[in-house]
């Protein structure tokens, strides 16, 4: 690795106008995760650097490997696994729309984020890039079954941080809610309409109209990273804790300063 960049790796510092993204809503929330990505991309000098993202090709098996359970978005086929390769390094984003897409990185922060698949492109490779910058290491997903042993750590977590909270949490992840509602009082808000209105676990599962509602209930809020590419995440930017979970947001958790849990991410 360049020493420039195993230099920067210690001195890397959230800029004024990322602090300020809490008090002023004002800031457009991709604005300004982009002028964060072109800072970083000019100082190293990678403006003209390719990207590869591929998604088609990354099947359920080469996302998750063969977990004992099936009952994962991905496995399930609800949503895919965006991959950009930055210089060896991967990052992932979880997206419902997906494709293949080849350019430099200057392309990419010059897009305009109109829609899932282009803010998965950028996502994806915001989270290649600050891998390979040595900034974020959870960019790759958990395989087999780590997915469960990850719930159980969860659960360690949110007990040792919070006690024992009513916990709102956004997008069903199976084997966390799994966990979860053995040791807290819980309620699940999901976009997949085959899962709303459904008992897992013995939770029901609701429409994300029910979200608002579930965030003035809860202690606590444990919400999907790939609300930053569907864009949803504005609304969870609450006073009360939010936990974001996943190897989506791994590159804009430490852009933003967000609590953010992915305890085998890779």
């Amino acid at each position: 690795m360049p020493k420039s960049i195993a230099h920067r790796r210690h001195h890397y510092r959230l800029s004024d106008n990322i602090k300020s993204v809490r008090q002023n809503k004002l800031y457009e929330l991709y604005d300004i995760i982009k002028k964060e990505f072109v800072k970083l991309i000019n100082e190293h000098g990678l403006q003209s650097e390719q990207v590869v993202i591929r998604a088609t090709s990354l099947s359920p098996q080469q996302a998750l490997g063969n977990p004992e359970d099936r009952d994962y978005p991905l496995v399930i086929g609800v949503e895919r696994l965006m991959q950009a390769e930055f210089r060896g390094s991967l990052g992932q984003a979880f997206t419902d729309m997906y494709g293949d897409f080849s350019g430099r990185l200057s392309d990419i922060v010059e897009m305009d984020l109109t829609n899932n698949f282009r803010r998965a492109i950028f996502i994806s490779s915001l989270n290649a890039v600050m891998k390979h910058l040595g900034l974020i290491t959870k960019t790759i997903h958990c395989r087999n079954d780590q997915p469960k042993e990850c719930s159980y750590e969860l659960v360690r977590y949110i007990e040792k941080n919070y006690g024992q909270p009513r916990v709102a949490m956004v997008g069903f992840q199976p084997r966390m809610v799994e966990a979860l509602a053995k040791r807290f009082e819980l309620r699940v808000t999901d976009m997949d309409r085959d899962n709303i209105g459904t008992e897992k676990f013995g939770v029901k599962i609701y429409d994300p109209i029910k979200t608002e509602e579930h965030l003035n209930w809860c202690d606590i809020a444990l919400v999907t990273g790939s609300t930053i590419v569907n864009n949803t995440f504005d609304q969870f930017r609450i006073s009360k804790p939010v936990i974001f979970y996943g190897v989506t947001i791994s590159g804009v958790a430490k852009l933003l300063g967000l609590n953010h849990f992915c305890y085998f991410g890779g």
